[in-house]
């Protein structure tokens, strides 16, 4: 069923805002300024703050700004540094429908690419939408084997059909893009998250990293395989991969309008069990001190995530209990409740190894219709509070106002750039369809 391939090839060709509805255009502005906020603060990390120094040595000549960095490098080298702090502090937003986290596998790589061919915001915007789609709905396709981290996984393609657009290449040519960048993906695993080893932070700025050079492939005149996904995702990275599938509703509804956006600076799996804990927290008045456990059913893959004591912040990213722990104890989920400082908090460490996890098989994130946790905290005084999540906040079927979005953007924006900065960068993007030239947006991504 290779014409498949021909239907995402056609939508990426086709997708012009002249024909595109308001609300997916609203939408891509939003997780536009989203994408952008988590790139900003996680460049402040001292480790990418290092790299982006690195990439700019590497590329002296460079056009493309290194976010939160008065510097400048190529376009490869800027995806790949820009990508890699966007994920570093687990606030990028993704999408429940498939592809993990799309977006920051699409707008590094675009924004870099519109910034050195000096292109307008529309056509970013074009390429962002276009991207997004192919990546969430070939990840809607992939049932990915286990130990398979969904970061990196399909984002070459991702990145690539964005680059391609930009290019405004014909439909022929977006899909052998996308069959040279299939055969591009890495192969990632969820352990170095689940250890808290920051290489997987990279995973995002390796595929972008390739989803250009992908472009620069065909120009070259590199061959690709006729059914490049299904080979990869079919028999190496996936359980299973249905073509059918990625093209179902193609046209009918944009996934970037059915995405999440991240509330709580941490792996999406924990999510549910921390929406039902700030409820509890609403509605009844106690302390840590009065906690005596806590009882967490979540996803199956919830097992995986039971280290009470985690040694690094990313690790702690990905930790039920101490996410749990950090939400009891200091009533936040937000980036400061995983810093060095939080996690060194003794009182956060006793509380973590009193949350006891459990799966039910029956629970995942992509279902509407069944509970995706359930907790019940155990206090001294003998109550038992709980509740149980749905879809969790954020969710397009579960939203939050768009202020509390561009919220989170200034709160993780303002520090690096300056909240004079911050404001101006919403207001940019807010009229990203009429900016004639890209580094007018660009240029207001550095400290001020």
């Amino acid at each position: 069923m290779t014409n498949y391939l021909d239907r995402l090839a056609a939508f990426v060709h086709g997708a012009r805002l002249d024909a595109l509805p308001a609300s997916t255009v609203a939408a891509s502005k939003l997780v536009l300024i989203d994408t952008i906020g988590a790139i900003v603060a996680g460049s402040a990390l001292p480790e990418n703050a290092r790299l982006a120094r690195i990439a700019a040595q590497r590329a002296r000549h460079g056009l493309c700004t290194l976010v939160g960095h008065p510097m400048k490098a190529d376009s490869l080298l800027t995806t790949f540094t820009n990508a890699t702090a966007g994920v570093a502090l687990e606030m990028d937003e993704g999408n429940r429908l498939g592809g993990g986290h799309p977006a920051i596998h699409v707008i590094p790589g675009a924004l870099a690419l519109a910034e050195e061919m000096g292109a307008g915001g529309g056509r970013l915007l074009e390429a962002v939408i276009a991207g997004y789609e192919i990546g969430s709905r070939l990840g809607g396709a992939t049932v990915v084997r286990p130990n398979v981290h969904s970061h990196g996984t399909l984002g070459t393609i991702s990145t690539a059909a964005a680059a391609a657009r930009l290019h405004e290449l014909p439909a022929g040519e977006i899909r052998h893009v996308i069959n040279l960048s299939a055969s591009m993906s890495p192969a990632n695993s969820w352990t170095p998250a689940l250890e808290g080893a920051t290489i997987r932070n990279a995973y995002p700025g390796r595929s972008g990293l390739e989803g250009l050079l992908a472009v620069d492939l065909h120009r070259a005149g590199f061959t690709a395989l006729e059914d490049a996904p299904s080979d990869v995702y079919g028999t190496i990275l996936a359980d299973s991969f249905d073509p059918a599938e990625a093209v179902r509703g193609l046209g009918e509804s944009f996934r970037i309008e059915e995405n999440y956006f991240k509330l709580h600076a941490c792996c999406r799996m924990n999510h549910p069990a921390l929406d039902a804990i700030m409820a509890i927290r609403a509605e009844h008045r106690f302390t840590g001190d009065d906690v005596a456990a806590v009882y967490v059913t979540s996803v199956p893959f919830g097992l995986r995530m039971t280290e009470t004591a985690p040694a690094t912040m990313l690790g702690a990213k990905f930790s039920i209990p101490y996410a749990v722990a950090a939400a009891l104890v200091l009533g936040r989920t937000d980036t400061a409740a995983f810093d060095e400082r939080a996690l060194e908090d003794p009182r956060v460490r006793r509380m973590a190894k009193r949350v006891e996890i459990a799966a039910d098989g029956e629970m995942a994130l992509k279902r509407a219709d069944y509970p995706t946790a359930h907790v019940r905290i155990a206090l001294n005084d003998g109550r038992v509070l709980s509740r149980s999540t749905g879809v969790v906040r954020g969710d397009a079927v579960n939203p939050v106002p768009t202020g509390e979005v561009t919220d989170k953007f200034l709160s993780l924006a303002s520090g690096p750039l300056g909240e004079r900065r911050a404001r101006e960068v919403v207001d940019a993007v807010e009229a990203m369809d009429a900016l004639k030239d890209i580094r007018d947006l660009t240029a207001l991504l550095v400290p001020a």
